[in-house]
């Protein structure tokens, strides 16, 4: 494991250091994820499938959880939830 320290810029920016970018060319994207005091830095083009569908999975929650949490949710049976559930 490799350890380096960085600051953000003014313009929210943040410098990746030279010894930790060797492997990434001008241009990549990046995908970083935030949980608590902690992110998380990888390359775009090396998500695996799965983290491609949890990622969806999760920004798809949040999204219902607001329309909850603004009273903009319906309901509905068992069955027809299911059937809703299978078009995600």
């Amino acid at each position: 494991m490799e350890i380096a320290i960085t600051k953000l810029s003014s313009k929210g920016q943040v410098v990746i250091p030279r010894e930790m970018r060797k492997d990434i060319k001008e241009g990549e994207k990046l995908i970083i994820i935030k949980e608590g005091n902690s992110m998380i830095m990888k390359k775009a083009s090396k998500l695996d499938k799965q983290l491609k569908e949890d990622l969806e999975f999760a920004r798809r929650t949040e999204e219902a959880w607001k329309r909850y949490e603004n009273g903009k949710f319906k309901s509905m049976d068992a069955k027809d939830f299911l059937k809703e559930l299978k078009k995600w």
